[in-house]
């Protein structure tokens, strides 16, 4: 977006690209060295043809590491700038991400949360001459194997120390027979998957340019459920899609009903210059979007409500984060935030739990050894 909005913004003294983000305080420095109006040190992201390495771990207090192995998209949705803005899909090479989460798992860090911009094309910009070098007897040479994130999966799977490997959001179009039957031998995969719907009615997913139709994106949903039964399924949604009518909210309102997501992200749509739908007739009036934003919310609060209150006076385990006065929070395997009430220094260990209660959106409970 700093490339995309430079001419905009022209009284900025410095922009800096994503890629540069690792090095402000270098840029800064040289900056007020040399006293210019501007200095603008934007790479286009755009036009790389590979993952550029700048700093793909963040860590979220001391358990868990988010770990970016994707970059860029090739599906170019109609309403999304990001193809333009990131490029064509590049995925992270495995060996790297290996050492990386080899070196997380010896600093003690128990979960990892692999991320990308789309991430379930990671692998597919292998060619048939790449060689990857995933491990010291483990070499996987393209023309005679495809790496995808399945593959990926299983290696990490192999990390002493990790415990738990979570994933971001994901291409519905990812969940096959093969993918699920693969990912649910997988121990330490998290019970919780972000599937992106963004609607509900395949005509509108026409005008989106989604490659999926509502048929396929539930039968996805099936086979994640047949795998793991207490599974967290959570989604996005786009309302107000230019041309959608009264009769398409209603049919998108009603499959969601049907689906029962343990939480919505509700999206009112958003013209972004440069992209199909920006320019597409029968732009959707600010308030009737409000409404059916509202609409969509309170049925994701009913869900949310519905699917905690199971829970109680169950045994659930925790991997318990930070602590807030008396109480310790964590989250499950299914990422339901917890909080225990105990003294004990329990950060970055697994406990088991069993549920009390709930305090707003938050389930309550007591060591199970207590």
């Amino acid at each position: 977006m700093a490339k995309e909005k430079l001419e905009e913004i022209p009284e900025i003294d410095l922009i800096l690209g994503v890629n540069e983000k690792s090095k402000i305080v270098e840029y800064v420095e040289e900056l007020s060295r040399i006293k210019q109006n501007t200095l603008v040190q934007v790479s286009d992201v755009a036009k790389q043809e590979e993952f550029v390495e700048f700093g793909t771990v963040t860590y979220t207090e001391k358990t868990r590491a988010v770990i970016k192995v994707q970059d860029g998209c090739n599906q170019f949705c109609s309403y999304c700038i990001i193809p333009y803005a990131r490029g064509r899909i590049r995925s992270r090479r495995p060996e790297w991400v290996m050492k990386e989460i080899t070196e997380i798992a010896q600093k003690g860090i128990k979960e990892v949360v692999l991320t990308g911009i789309h991430l379930a094309s990671y692998g597919k910009d292998f060619t048939e001459n790449t060689v990857l070098d995933i491990s010291h007897d483990l070499k996987y040479e393209m023309d005679k194997r495809e790496f995808l994130l399945i593959d990926l999966l299983e290696e990490i799977q192999k990390v002493e120390g990790i415990e738990r490997i979570r994933l971001g959001s994901l291409e519905p179009t990812l969940m096959t027979e093969e993918f699920v039957k693969r990912l649910s031998k997988l121990s330490k995969i998290c019970d919780q998957f972000h599937l992106s719907l963004q609607s509900g009615y395949n005509e509108t997913l026409k005008r989106m340019n989604r490659k999926y139709t509502t048929e396929e994106f539930e039968k996805g949903v099936e086979l994640l459920r047949t795998a793991y039964p207490k599974v967290h399924l959570t989604t996005d949604v786009i309302v107000g899609f230019p041309g959608e009518t009264e009769e398409e909210f209603q049919k998108t309102y009603e499959f969601l009903e049907r689906i029962k997501f343990y939480k919505m992200h509700i999206f009112k749509y958003s013209p972004r210059n440069g992209t199909v739908a920006a320019k597409m007739p029968n732009q959707i009036d600010g308030n009737i979007k409000e409404e059916r934003s509202d609409k969509l919310m309170a049925l994701s609060d009913k869900n949310e409500a519905e699917y905690q209150k199971q829970y109680i006076g169950k045994q659930v385990e925790v991997l318990l984060e930070d602590r807030e006065k008396e109480y310790i929070k964590g989250h499950t395997k299914n990422y339901m935030v917890v909080k225990v009430k105990t003294q004990e220094e329990l950060e970055n260990t697994i406990q088991k739990v069993t549920i009390t209660g709930i305090e707003g959106l938050e389930l309550v409970g007591s060591l199970a050894d207590d």
